[in-house]
């Protein structure tokens, strides 16, 4: 349930009303705006009588939550969240987000390149995967705690925040360790486990959809996270599993409008994992911005025919600081900047 404070609330009033939700184990997320308070109350509301809330000290109204997904929602938060990742990028206002890199980290000397010239090209935010989960167990599986290494070295000297996977509870402080941002990949979208664990980090978390998981499956999969404390998730579009063949994925452009009326989460756009072939990135990505999205995650590779990972969806430097270039007036349109 959604606890509305009165205008004049003081501090004690709210302090009041938090403590006696606890009492009754619920947990409490207050949001204070510029004119009112909310607190957020998670929990089972048949425990306590909703009238003795409202009868406390400061509290003007008490609305109940509808949607399963509680601190996610709307119904809690109006305003759109705005995560700070670091390095002076957020993610959720009016500029862009613009993760770009290849797939995995191959080498010390190729991921310096690629760094370099994707911020060149108004990349503001680094991604290369350590961890890489693959379909063939004999496929490159990334270099794990030296791809790490290689990652916060790159970000560190081009001041840029990093964005990698992680696959293994086990893992998610060493993760955190090098990552400005932790990505949950879409086939561990619902390894609630995992979700709980990064929930405890103090980390903005990336949230792909999974392959085949409705919009409120991928909502439900936020709130885990958002359960543990940690409010600062941004959702990741990247297509879903359809009948289709003749892309890897189906790019699913309506999630992003549709998701924005359910959720105060930014949401960002994957062209690549949805299209699978880099012809149709730029397009699907267009799309994406027009759509409404928070930014984009692009892959990028100077040489895709020799990618350990994904090489053809993989645009080429030259390829990418083009479609940045067109990206540009697209956000200029719909009032945003890249």
């Amino acid at each position: 349930m959604i606890i509305i404070m009165k205008d004049n609330a003081s501090k004690q009033d709210i302090s009041a009303v938090e403590k006696r939700l606890s009492e009754f184990g619920f947990q409490t997320h207050p949001i204070f705006g510029e004119k009112k308070t909310v607190i957020g109350a998670i929990g089972d509301k048949r425990q306590i009588s909703m009238n003795e809330i409202l009868l406390m000290s400061g509290v003007e109204n008490v609305v109940p939550i509808m949607r399963p997904y509680k601190l996610a929602s709307k119904e809690l938060k109006q305003e759109k969240s705005v995560i700070d990742v670091g390095h002076g990028v957020t993610i959720g206002g009016k500029k862009l987000a613009v993760f770009a890199g290849p797939c995995a980290i191959e080498s010390r000397e190729h991921f310096l390149k690629m760094a370099r010239l994707v911020k060149e090209a108004g990349a503001n935010i680094l991604r290369g995967g350590a961890f890489k989960p693959r379909t063939s167990p004999y496929a490159f599986g990334g270099l794990e705690d030296e791809g790490l290494k290689i990652m916060r070295e790159a970000a560190d000297e081009l001041s840029m925040p990093a964005c990698t996977e992680v696959m293994d509870t086990r893992d998610v402080e060493l993760v955190a360790k090098y990552a400005d941002i932790i990505q949950i990949g879409a086939r561990n979208m619902q390894n609630f486990k995992l979700l709980r664990e990064v929930g405890k980090i103090n980390k903005p978390v990336f949230l792909k959809r999974g392959l085949a998981s409705t919009i409120e499956e991928w909502l439900m999969a936020a709130e885990y996270i958002m359960s543990e404390g940690n409010d600062n998730v941004i959702l990741c579009e990247r297509g879903i599993r359809t009948y289709e063949t003749s892309t890897r994925n189906t790019f699913d452009v309506s999630a992003i409008p549709v998701t924005q009326e359910l959720t105060h989460l930014p949401i960002i756009g994957d062209p690549s994992h949805a299209a699978g072939n880099y012809k149709y990135v730029p397009a699907i990505a267009k799309a994406a911005i027009a759509a409404g999205a928070d930014g984009l995650m692009i892959e990028v590779h100077d040489c895709p025919e020799c990618a350990a990972s994904d090489g053809p969806q993989s645009l080429k430097p030259d390829k990418f600081a083009a479609l940045m270039q067109e990206l540009g007036k697209i956000a200029e349109v719909i009032g945003k900047e890249i």
